[in-house]
């Protein structure tokens, strides 16, 4: 099935939404392609990848409550405790306005020593015109180059590393590159 591509304001527009309400209950990153294109790079995308840190029963309650109280709904789920459990088990869910399929936000708790860096280090960024956090420039750019690899990942850490010129840390990228290594490479 082929699936539209959302438009970066209608993406902006329901990341701010989204984040503002995640932004009262808990620590949380937008991480991936979403970066780049918040930063200006032009190319599609139907999803938001965020981690958020992980969350007790009766916090996860409260955020997922008001998620729904905003018109937002959970795709795979609309039992709670079922969604909790995919998070626990380290699996994503995906959001959605109400009654539109596109945008998507892909939410994952936060699940190794990498997340809880990105998680540390998370920074705004002035020049995307939102008021979201995002995993840093260095992180981002060591995920596309050592772990994703695909084109469009090469092109997002390109594209990263021109834009934010004065914020690109070799040092940091090189640091990030060790911790893929050890929590997701397994080397």
């Amino acid at each position: 099935m082929e699936r539209a591509v959302a438009d970066v304001n209608i993406l902006s527009e329901f990341c701010e939404q989204f984040c503002g309400i995640v932004e009262q209950h808990c620590k949380y990153i937008v991480v991936s392609g979403f970066v780049a294109i918040a930063s200006g790079r032009t190319r599609g995308t139907e999803d938001i990848d965020m981690i958020i840190e992980k969350l007790d029963p009766e916090y996860f309650s409260e955020l997922y409550n008001e998620l729904l109280g905003a018109e937002f709904v959970c795709i795979q789920s609309s039992d709670e405790a079922e969604i909790l459990q995919y998070l626990k088990e380290g699996l994503s869910v995906r959001f959605t306005w109400k009654n539109k399929a596109l945008p998507e936000m892909e939410v994952k708790f936060a699940k190794d020593d990498l997340d809880k860096y990105q998680l540390m280090t998370r920074t705004k960024l002035e020049l995307t015109g939102l008021d979201i956090w995002f995993s840093n420039v260095n992180v981002n750019i060591a995920f596309k180059e050592h772990l994703l690899k695909s084109p469009k990942d090469l092109e997002d850490a390109r594209h990263l590393r021109i834009v934010y010129s004065e914020k690109v840390d070799e040092k940091e990228i090189n640091h990030v590159k060790g911790l893929i290594k050890r929590c997701r490479l397994n080397e």
